[in-house]
């Protein structure tokens, strides 16, 4: 059984995406649900498609996302090598980045490989469990 270096779990973390946009939020205090369910990644030690289901649900302040560009930057994961939980956090950061949101959660929701389901979720503000 190989190891995985310092590199392996950061796979994926550094690379640049396409920006996502936003525009001016016109309401206070309501949530947005987006669902993306054919997300594809690359497993970065197996060279082999991921399959799953995105859910981002966020409560914007003053910016929301747009959802073209919301998409284009989801597509430019279908040629990358990142582990899911790198998957699930980087959105999340890309998003808060993107908009500033009072709150926000994303979950992926990966299909069997193996046998195995894997279901991560992070949460901004991030806190501890």
């Amino acid at each position: 059984m190989s190891e995985y270096s310092e590199k392996d779990a950061k796979a994926g973390l550094d690379v640049n995406l396409p920006q996502i946009e936003t525009f001016a939020n016109q309401f206070p205090n309501y949530e947005i649900r987006i669902e993306i369910p054919e997300f594809t990644s690359v497993c970065p030690k197996t060279n082999l498609p991921d399959f799953g289901t995105i859910m981002l649900s966020y409560v914007p302040d003053k910016k929301c996302l747009e959802l073209k560009s919301l998409k284009m930057y989801l597509l430019a994961y279908r040629d990358l090598g990142i582990f899911y939980e790198n998957v699930v956090n980087r959105i999340l950061d890309d998003v808060v980045a993107a908009c500033r949101p009072k709150q926000a959660v994303v979950i992926g929701e990966f299909n069997p490989r193996g046998g195995i389901k894997s279901v991560i979720e992070a949460h901004y503000p991030r806190e501890d469990f």
